[in-house]
């Protein structure tokens, strides 16, 4: 697999920026952060924060990020397992399995665009821990429990990539490679906002009133991607990709 023009991986990646900029995950991370760090809002917003209190913030994030890429990596390895196992009983299941994960992703595109709500999708399930345990063990059992309880909104998304690892024919190992990406691209500005955890307040402030817009794009990216899927063009854009761009990224 050629990570520099698997279209796929680039679409998994862009799924976790997006997932990121959602309603229910941007507004809540200085929360967040107060909360497993256990800093004060006041020590994170300090601009000249020394190098204690930056580290402290790492080294929390780094393993909230670690939890939730766990339970997410995880579910694209069973994702890539059933597709791998269903190709064994049924001559033609890939196929099948592509056309089903295509609509699965149109719809789910459909239902963040505001096109149309599906009831199924709507209202939020979040796993509540009042008390946080202490630690760096406790830090990552938070974002083991932000990962399994938090929809509707990264619901969809996170979907969407786990339909298209299923839909795959790179098994466990390409489920793994898109949710890693996935993860990456949700944890990477994360990470980003403690450190810069001043400058976040800022861009949060001006960026807030954009949300909708990045939901209704992050439905158009779905439905496109749905498409995509349903008719087998991930491959041929990833031929296109490796003419255009010689040199191997991988």
């Amino acid at each position: 697999m050629d990570v520099g023009t698997d279209i796929t991986i680039w679409i998994a990646f862009t799924a976790g920026l997006l997932s990121y900029f959602s309603p229910c995950v941007l507004p809540l991370i200085p929360s967040y952060l107060t909360y497993i760090s256990g800093l004060s809002f006041a020590e994170l917003k300090d601009s000249d924060a020394g190098s204690k209190v930056q580290l402290t913030v790492v080294l929390h994030s780094l393993a909230f990020i670690a939890g939730f890429s766990a339970v997410f990596i995880t579910l694209g390895a069973l994702a890539g397992f059933a597709s791998a196992s269903f190709q064994i009983y049924l001559r033609d299941g890939l196929g099948i399995v592509q056309k089903i994960g295509g609509v699965m992703i149109f719809l789910f595109g459909i239902h963040l665009s505001g096109l149309f709500h599906f009831g199924m999708l709507l209202g939020e399930k979040r796993i509540q821990l009042r008390n946080k345990p202490t630690g760096f063990i406790g830090t990552f059992l938070v974002g083991i429990a932000f990962a399994a309880g938090w929809t509707p909104c990264i619901g969809p998304i996170l979907g969407a990539i786990l339909a298209i690892a299923a839909g795959s024919s790179g098994g466990v190992g390409k489920g793994i490679v898109l949710l890693t990406f996935y993860s990456a691209g949700l944890g990477v500005p994360f990470l980003v906002s403690g450190l810069l955890f001043h400058s976040f307040l800022g861009f949060f402030d001006r960026f807030k009133k954009h949300i909708r817009v990045v939901e209704i794009f992050t439905g158009v990216l779905l439905m496109a991607a749905g498409i995509l899927l349903f008719f087998d063009l991930f491959g041929r854009i990833a031929g296109y990709l490796y003419q255009i761009l010689p040199t191997n990224l991988g």
